[in-house]
Formats: structure tokens, sequence, C-alpha cells
């Protein structure tokens, strides 16, 4: 098969487009370009794909003998991604940007373009596996990779079938990250010890609440308990998020005395609204925006374990597709969710299977006891 290979510029994108070279495909290398600011450099092991990380990808890819081009998606990334991001804070909601990317980037302007070039399939290094079990319509699963610490399904479940059935993980049966440093050592890769990126990828220092103030501005507004009470102030609600607890700054304290928490931001009062932990507990999410790996039957329900952050616990819940949603209701004598916030990405599993993704667009509070 003709395979491009996402280069990143780090340990695991070159070590999967190395296993490809292995099994006899011909692999092209790319590297996406998602910033035209030549200062935005990788500060430690924050933020990728700057220009540290070109130069890195180049060296794989000389290394590996094959093919590298740098393909400039940046205006893409800010028009979606970026201003996503945006949107969804100033709306009171949290997103994440990672499940944005590979909807939008990764497996849509870069899998659309690979394939209009003549590519059969497009290669990463996320750690997930695709697989094919030959039933009647050959559909391809994705399920969670072997190494459950670094597992990213979470964040790919975006993607959906179709594009699923022309991506690659090679990483998906790896045992652990030491095992991929190893073998990109044995190979000569110079990217071997490389750190591994964390926090999100544009705001590279870090500092995302300073990232959403330079690009939103000042908001000042109150901070109010559950009865509507001022108990504080903000210069900007897109600053918090459902279930922090630190930075609020409250000028009153609680009556009981104990720790509050945000419970939601209401962006056309401009308000926070701030409770207890018992407040937090959720017993049903509904989510929007649903994309399917495995078909559902409409209306009916049916047993999963849903997660609802990337490296979070995956509880047992019941589930159904409404038209375009899916209610999730959790199962009460189970492990319960705290601080599930709007614009979160709640994924469906069974077993390791991947099932279903959405945007959370409400919760509703788990039954107090």
């Amino acid at each position: 098969m003709r395979v491009l290979a996402a280069l990143s510029g780090g340990v695991d994108s070159a070590v999967a487009a190395a296993r490809a070279v292995d099994a006899g495909h011909e692999v092209v290398g790319v590297h996406m370009a998602l910033s035209r600011s030549r200062a935005q450099l990788r500060t430690g092991s924050r933020g990728c794909c700057s220009i540290e990380d070109a130069g890195d990808a180049r060296r794989a890819a000389d290394v590996l003998g094959i093919p590298y081009y740098v393909w400039d998606l940046s205006e893409r990334f800010e028009d979606t991604v970026i201003a996503d991001f945006l949107a969804e804070y100033s709306a009171g909601r949290t997103p994440n940007p990672c499940v944005r990317c590979n909807e939008h980037i990764k497996f849509e302007a870069l899998m659309d373009k690979a394939l209009a070039l003549g590519f059969d399939a497009v290669c990463t290094g996320h750690y997930a596996r695709v697989e094919r079990h030959g039933g009647p319509d050959g559909a391809p699963e994705l399920h969670r990779a072997r190494e459950a610490a670094k597992d990213q399904s979470y964040v790919l479940a975006v993607m959906g079938p179709d594009r699923l059935a022309r991506s690659m993980f090679p990483l998906g049966d790896v045992a652990s990250k030491d095992e991929v440093r190893a073998e990109a050592a044995a190979r000569g890769l110079s990217v071997s010890a490389k750190p591994d990126s964390y926090d999100i990828c544009f705001v590279a220092d870090g500092d995302t609440q300073g990232f959403l103030r330079e690009r939103l501005g000042t908001r000042p507004g109150d901070v109010v308990d559950t009865t509507g009470a001022v108990v504080g102030a903000h210069e900007g609600a897109y600053a918090y998020t459902v279930g922090q607890r630190k930075g609020l700054a409250l000028g009153r304290p609680a009556a009981d005395g104990k720790p509050r928490y945000v419970l939601s931001i209401e962006p056309v009062s401009n308000t926070v609204v701030v409770g207890s932990s018992e407040d937090l507990r959720v017993g049903g999410i509904r989510g929007e925006d649903a994309v399917w790996l495995a078909p559902p039957a409409d209306d009916a329900w049916f047993a999963c374990a849903v997660q609802v952050r990337a490296h979070g616990e995956a509880v047992p819940a019941r589930a159904r597709a409404t038209g375009d949603e899916i209610e999730v209701r959790l199962d009460p004598a189970a492990s319960s969710l705290h601080g599930v916030a709007p614009g979160q990405s709640l994924v469906l599993y069974d077993g390791t299977r991947v099932l279903a993704q959405a945007t959370v667009r409400a919760t509703s509070p788990a039954a107090r006891p």
C-alpha cells in the first residue's frame, strides 16, 4: 500500500513510520505545520509541531530513507481547532482541542489530501488498535491500546468508521513507551530520548488562562452560590471550568465551612456558579453530534462503559442513540462521575472496543443518598 506517515517530530510517529516501512509499504513522511510563527518553539516538553519538531521529523525521514514533505495546515488549524477552543470557552464550555485536532486536521484535512493524492492509508503514532475480523461488512473496530497508560482511543473516537478504515496505528500493541524508545535508539533515530509533549500544543508555555485572556480580553463578572448570592468576582468566566476548586478567591466562605467548586459557567449573565462537591455528582449525560463506530439501535438501551476524560476512568452505564444525540445513564451502584463539563468528549466502550463518541451538551445530577 501507499502510506502517508504523519511525522510530528516525536519518537512515537517516527517508530510508527519505521514499522510501516518494515511491513513493506511505500511510505512517504509528512509534517503538519500548524503555526506560521517562527517564534513558536517547543518549551521543554510542552507543545508540538514547532520548527524544532519539523527538523526532527526531517531527520527521522532521512534515517528511514523515505521522502519527506511539510504541509502548511496553519490556516485550517487556526480556523477550526483554535477558533473552536475560543468559541467553546466563550460559551461557558470546556473543549478538548486534541479531539478537535484529530477530527479536523489529522483525520480530515490530512487524510482527505492523502486520499486525493492516491495514498491508501494514513499512519500515525497514536496508541490504539484497529482490528478487522472479516465479518460480513469487513468493518474495522477501534480498540484501546495494549498499554493502558498510553491509550489514545478516547481522542480518536471522533474520526468515524470511514476514516478508521484508512488508518494505521502500528504502536497499538506495544507493551510500554520504553519499548518504543528502545526501538528508536536501535534504529538510530535521534528522537529516541526526546521528551513527550503535553498540554495544549498551541499554548506552548502552558498558560491557558493567559492565552484566553489575550484572545478574549477581560470580562468582569460575579461568582455566585446556588442561592444566587454573590460570593466573589472574576475577570473572565472563561478562566473557570466545572469541577474547579483552586483559584476561586471567594470572599465569603461556605456556611458549612467546606470547600466549594465550580458547578457551572453561565455566559449570558457572565456568572460562575459554585457549590459543594456533592453538587458535582452526575447521574446522566446527554451528548450531541454523535459519531458511531458500531451501528446503534435507535431508542434501544444497551450496557456499556462511558469515559469523559482522556485519562479518566470508564464507568459502567447504559446508553441509547436518540437521533444525532447519545443519552447516558450512569450505574448508581458503580463509581460515579464528578464535574462533567459541557464541551467535553464522551466516549462509549464495550470492553476495549470504542462504540461511539459525542460532545457533552448537558448533565443531570445523581440522586442524593
